[in-house]
């Protein structure tokens, strides 16, 4: 087939779009064109974000009560939000994003030592992970680390960036409790319900690179990453039931927790565009253990609207990032990065 032969090609010397970028291409190749780029409205929309504060919530009651309230709204009407007063400093923030820059403009020769679309590697690199399985690739490079459980010799770390990854990774895991423990309140359940679960036992960065794009209408950038990449950005999204992607925090939460479904457009700017993702998941769990509908959730009122399944059956029904019970973005931006943009991403399962 002409497209397989055209990834082929492009895998075998080790391609990515900087390389595309340095080569001088003016025009798209066929597999980065996506025909539902084109009716995207690239102006940028009037977005209402909810805003989730985390400031004293582990030391005062009222302001705790009020963010799980947030989380709650947020959750159910939205299924996104932005973080403030979240604990992680913008410095290291900026210095996450600036490693994860230079990572990628640096020559081919020292980012091809870790090209790889392996992702039970410590660390890998490459343009789409999904280059073989998805019909349309977006105009993007990325990284991507196993962070925990196991800790990782960090001689297995590009040394551009092995110490901040390792800092920053610190500081996404202790946000992440909070939010689970959040998530678990806002559900009716006791603090540490979902963090008993395992949903924080794993934690995946991903870093992504998308430099200026020849031709911005054709293409996407983030189309498979469920995330609020940055205000500046236009963003396509929909919140119609129709668009009914069973994703793993509605799964659990038997549908009282909502997503949507959107994309972000190819980078129009010289300045090539960074975003960091953190991904919590379970780990190391029995392959026959079935995940479904939380009990407590259930009632002859609200019966379960989603099948239990395993983890094998989770991942086959096309969970490119395989986050397993619950996953969590944590995104930071160059642009507006005095905030971690912490989004939740509910990957897709099958219905019942």
């Amino acid at each position: 087939m002409e497209w397989l032969a055209e990834r082929h090609a492009f895998s075998e010397t080790k391609g990515c779009v900087r390389a595309l970028v340095d080569a001088g291409i003016t025009k798209l190749p066929p597999m980065f064109i996506d025909p539902k780029a084109k009716f995207v409205d690239p102006r940028p929309r009037n977005l209402t974000v909810p805003v989730l504060d985390l400031k004293h919530i582990n030391t005062d009651a009222v302001p705790r009560a009020k963010a799980v309230e947030q989380v709650r709204e947020a959750c159910e009407k939205f299924g996104f939000f932005q973080l403030v007063n979240h604990g992680i400093p913008v410095g290291v923030m900026d210095k996450m994003l600036d490693r994860v820059r230079q990572f990628n403009e640096q020559d081919s020769e020292a980012k091809n030592k870790f090209y790889s679309r392996d992702k039970t590697r410590p660390f890998a690199f490459c343009s789409n992970f999904g280059l073989f399985s998805r019909s349309v690739v977006d105009w993007k490079d990325s990284v991507h680390a196993i962070m925990a459980p196991n800790p990782t010799n960090p001689e297995q770390y590009p040394v551009i960036c092995r110490h901040i990854m390792t800092e920053y990774a610190s500081y996404v895991m202790k946000l992440g409790i909070s939010l689970l423990e959040l998530f678990s309140e806002a559900l009716g359940l006791q603090k540490n319900y979902l963090e008993e679960m395992n949903c924080a036992k794993g934690l995946v960065l991903m870093g992504h690179y998308s430099p200026k794009c020849p031709e911005p209408d054709l293409t996407l950038c983030n189309s498979c990453i469920k995330m609020f990449v940055q205000l500046q950005t236009s963003l396509d999204y929909k919140r119609d039931k129709l668009y009914k992607d069973v994703r793993s925090a509605a799964l659990i939460s038997n549908d009282k927790f909502k997503s949507i479904k959107h994309r972000v457009l190819a980078n129009r700017n010289s300045k090539a565009r960074i975003s960091v993702a953190c991904f919590f998941r379970t780990y190391g769990q029995d392959g026959t253990r079935k995940y479904g509908p939380i009990k407590e959730l259930i009632s002859v009122e609200n019966p379960p609207v989603y099948r239990e399944m395993t983890m094998e059956e989770f991942y086959k029904s096309g969970n490119e990032y395989k986050v397993d019970a619950l996953s969590l973005c944590s995104i930071v931006e160059l642009t507006g990065a005095t905030l971690a943009k912490c989004i939740q991403e509910f990957t897709k399962i099958n219905l019942v």
